[in-house]
């Protein structure tokens, strides 16, 4: 059974991450893979294997089980891609900026340099208060 979502214009189309395929890692509540539009290299999304929405509307083991994933996935990117740093993000809502409405934690691998001052991390969500 396909699980169907909607699409920004309102289109019903089958959810992309309610397959785990091409998984990079895994448990049995959870999955990673690396994300197809990466913000840097090595980015990877750790998502439940149930479909679901809201972050907040997770179990408590669906969380433990991502956590649990976001170590794998630090360890996984430190041998393959040496980062300096990481961001770790979850935009929940359509004013926060979630396109794809099925959980998803990003882990983005940071890197001296690249960008021109990364103060303020995920702060820089509202350019305005990125400083402070």
């Amino acid at each position: 059974m396909t699980c169907m979502i909607d699409d920004p214009m309102g289109n019903s189309v089958a959810c992309p991450f309610c397959s785990a395929s091409g998984a990079t890692l895994g448990n049995p509540l959870a999955y990673a893979l690396f994300d197809r539009y990466p913000v840097t290299p090595g980015h990877l999304l750790i998502l439940p294997r149930r479909h679901v929405a809201d972050w907040f509307e997770t179990t408590a083991e669906e969380r433990a089980a991502i956590w649990a994933l976001a170590d794998e996935a630090r360890a996984l990117l430190l041998r393959s891609y040496q980062p300096d740093g990481f961001n770790l993000g979850v935009n929940v809502g359509e004013a926060a900026g979630q396109t794809v409405f099925h959980v998803h934690l990003h882990v983005i691998p940071r890197y001296r340099g690249d960008v021109p001052d990364p103060r303020g991390g995920i702060r820089a969500v509202i350019p305005s208060r990125q400083q402070y």
